[in-house]
């Protein structure tokens, strides 16, 4: 396999652009990508384009990045669409690799674009939703009704919206925060403050949906959305869209002085484990790792999948950054600030850079090739010496894990 470099990134800030296309959103990102890279349209040999929710919010199905891309002057080249519920472009992105890696080609794009506003926010929320096995949930379903309109009702009840005013999902990660508060002492202000370090990193950040810095008191006095989980731990919905630019060593090397190398590529799903056995996002970063040639001691700056804060912090386990169990130690010791030693999202993460989902695997990979390079502004880590990155992006639910995970390390 050939080196891979990053020699190229862009992408638009993250927002409710209701008066944007797909098309539009696209094509801002991959011409800030290529006018980074030096690159002209005749030199991308391949594209590859993130997206999970077009068909359901905008009606575009089947030829989605050739929709985007084509008034772009891009044509006659293969172009492959991914659609991988979150991690659909970090997916992208792995592909983009792999063409590269493995020779066929010596310049590829990368492109992840979603649209997830909507006029009716019901169908933004079911379009979410839509990430799980949509049959076991018909059956559970059916099986409450069977026992009885009152339980089916007190079923619904408890639900609170889920799917209708809000996703689905923070009803996973809420259950998920309470077995871990029950299992381990987590307690809510240990969210919070993840969510405070988020919103902080996010006000420094201008391509965020949300700018404004809040107190642990604010967090948790916002709205309950699902116990312990308030408003403010919560990944907002959003559009946008981000893209790379990869190419092969000797292509990097008459492009940039300053290629950031990609060390690790992993992709992977879940599965029905034993006892015991790790989860899909410990046994991908593993490979990665291994891959890379590096451990969680060596990386300088991360970007993560917080959809919510308790997802943040449990994922610190996950990944290796401490034992089962400390995750809320490392908030309490500000581990993972931007000045701390391993700083954890520092573009503000999902919960206030935003989650466009469709986009944000490859707006992480976007924030650690600006942090390798330097480039990273008010929210810098380590004084722009930061040389190893990692993103860690997964996709739907299914059996209490991510369907999709995808782990990458970067390095200058």
């Amino acid at each position: 396999m050939r080196r891979v470099a990053v020699v190229g990134a862009g992408m638009t800030r993250f927002g409710k652009w209701m008066d944007k296309s797909l098309k539009d959103l696209g094509r801002e990102a991959v011409d800030t990508a290529m006018k980074d890279a030096g690159v002209d349209k005749p030199q991308i040999e391949a594209a590859i384009v993130g997206n999970a929710t077009a068909g359901l919010i905008t009606g575009q199905e089947m030829i989605r990045g050739q929709v985007i891309l084509r008034d772009m002057g891009f044509g006659g080249i293969p172009i492959i669409n991914t659609e991988n519920a979150c991690a659909s472009s970090s997916t992208a992105f792995h592909l983009a690799w792999m063409y590269v890696a493995s020779g066929m080609y010596d310049c590829v794009l990368a492109l992840g674009v979603e649209k997830l506003y909507h006029e009716d926010k019901r169908r933004s929320f079911q379009a979410i939703g839509s990430a799980v096995d949509v049959q076991a949930i018909q059956e559970l379903l059916k099986q409450t009704a069977a026992r009885g309109r009152d339980d089916a009702e007190k079923a619904k009840a408890s639900s609170g919206g889920a799917g209708e005013s809000r996703s689905m999902f923070m009803d996973f990660y809420a259950a998920g925060a309470r077995e871990h508060m029950k299992r381990y002492g987590t307690t809510a202000m240990q969210f919070a403050k993840v969510a405070v370090k988020s919103h902080k990193n996010a006000s420094l950040n201008p391509y965020a949906q949300y700018r404004e810095q809040y107190t642990v008191e604010d967090i948790l006095n916002s709205p309950m959305v699902a116990e312990p989980l308030t408003r403010l731990m919560c990944s907002p919905i959003g559009d946008g869209a981000a893209a790379l630019v990869l190419c092969s060593e000797e292509k990097a090397r008459q492009l940039t002085t300053k290629p950031v190398w990609v060390t690790a590529s992993v992709l992977g799903s879940g599965k029905d484990r034993a006892p015991g056995e790790p989860g899909v996002t410990t046994r991908v970063a593993n490979k990665a790792y291994a891959m890379a040639g590096v451990g969680p001691e060596d990386i300088d700056v991360i970007e993560l999948h917080d959809a919510s804060a308790p997802a943040e912090l449990m994922e610190y386990e996950e990944l290796g950054l401490c034992k089962v169990g400390e995750g809320g130690r490392l908030v309490e010791e500000g581990v993972t600030e931007i000045t701390g030693k391993i700083p954890v999202n520092p573009s503000g993460g999902l919960l206030s850079k935003g989650h466009p989902i469709g986009a944000t695997g490859c707006a992480q990979l976007t924030e650690i090739v600006w942090q390798l390079r330097g480039e990273a502004g008010d929210r810098q880590v380590k004084g722009g010496d930061a040389k190893v990155g990692l993103t860690q992006n997964g996709g739907g639910m299914m059996r209490g894990e991510a369907a999709a995970m995808t782990v990458h390390v970067l390095e200058r």
